[in-house]
């Protein structure tokens, strides 16, 4: 209530043009920007080789998700989010994603939410991952997600809409219990679709109005594609990224900034062997007053 909520601190030294935007574009579908990223896969395959012969097992899920753990961490912008209006920087770094609960079309699935504090190395996110996919992904696990969600729908169809509409009440209004946010796979830094594991394309999915998610990944099936070397073409494998993004929470020139840093981290997924030690601040959530001082 009056901007304040369990999972952020609402952004007071801000500028005008930014802090209106929420007021302009109220939506999230129509504060969407999207772009795509056809990742090199070769430093990837060549980085699971090295570790696949030290004994340590990654796959493409780990090393993008790390990937992005540590470019959330260095650009701490785009871990806003935006709720009735306001612009609020996240408490902790959250990523979620679909976990098959089983091998055959006709498993259910669930989705998950990790927390990260943005200083874990690859090997720790990597574990984290593992150890919450193992969690889940048999036909009797049943996470908080999945309870909150048989709770509600074990009500009438009417009483469903009734009760969707007083949480996204309560949250619009920062009333909304911590517990829920914490089930939530919907309030989260970023959601990400892993259509590569099911061999299929990589698609814009569109960011939720329930929550707060701001940016949206999708991995879909690499394929062997036409590049440019030097004054040469050859053939390159390609990783399909697809991203939608909320433009409202920070600058073109912020997001294009961390979308650069992404390809470095792609790249050479060795640099975040070590732990993050010392996380960048984001010094908009400082209040005018205290930065005088």
């Amino acid at each position: 209530m009056f901007g304040y909520r369990p999972d952020g601190k609402k952004i007071k030294n801000i500028d005008p043009i930014q802090r209106i935007m929420p007021h302009i574009m109220r939506h999230r579908h129509d504060s969407q920007n999207l772009t795509q990223y056809d990742c090199p896969c070769e430093p990837i395959d060549a980085f699971i080789r090295s570790e696949a012969e030290k004994g340590e097992v990654y796959n493409y899920m780990h090393v993008v998700i790390a990937s992005l753990v540590r470019l959330i961490a260095l650009f701490p912008r785009t871990n806003r989010f935006i709720m009735n209006g306001r612009i609020y920087q996240r408490n902790c770094i959250q990523i979620s994603f679909v976990v098959k609960k089983g091998l055959s079309s006709e498993a259910p699935d669930t989705t998950v939410k990790i927390d990260f504090t943005g200083h874990e190395s690859i090997s720790e996110v990597r574990d984290m991952i593992n150890a919450e996919i193992q969690k889940n992904n048999n036909m009797d696990a049943n996470n908080g997600t999945d309870k909150l969600a048989r709770l509600i729908t074990y009500t009438p169809n009417f009483v469903i809409g009734f009760l969707v509409g007083t949480i996204k009440w309560l949250d619009k209004h920062g009333l909304l219990p911590g517990a829920i946010l914490k089930v939530s796979p919907f309030h989260t830094t970023c959601f990400i679709t892993n259509l590569k594991s099911i061999k299929g394309p990589s698609i814009y999915h569109h960011l939720y109005d329930f929550g707060n998610t701001g940016m949206f990944f999708s991995m879909g099936k690499e394929s062997m594609v036409p590049v440019v070397q030097g004054k040469e073409i050859a053939i390159g494998k390609r990783l399909p990224l697809w991203i939608v993004t909320d433009e409202r929470f920070c600058d073109g020139f912020y997001f294009v900034s961390a979308l650069k840093q992404l390809r470095i981290l792609l790249a050479d997924p060795a640099r975040m062997a070590e732990r993050l030690e010392n996380l960048t601040e984001d010094t908009q959530v400082i209040d005018k007053h205290s930065l005088r001082k």
